[in-house]
């Protein structure tokens, strides 16, 4: 493993991408085919964990993502 894959799987410095990250790492290697409603509380429940804000918009796109796409995504992509 790189220290450019640590990086990107870690996040960075940036505290959203680590917690999107996760999330859309944990749940497209456990719930391939799951709805949207549990994705989302999925990521809901990891957002409120955690201390960083994710709005609407990019919580939106990462839901659809993991429902529509279910492949593993680097978050960052989505978030531009």
């Amino acid at each position: 493993m790189t220290d450019q894959t640590v990086d990107q799987q870690s996040g960075g410095d940036d505290p959203k991408v680590a917690v999107l990250q996760a999330v859309v790492d944990r749940v497209t290697s456990w719930q391939d085919g799951a709805d949207e409603p549990t994705v989302r509380k999925e990521l809901d429940q990891a957002v409120a964990d955690s201390d960083v804000e994710v709005d609407e918009e990019i919580r939106q796109k990462v839901v659809s993502h993991i429902v529509d796409d279910g492949s593993h995504v680097d978050v960052r992509t989505l978030l531009g």
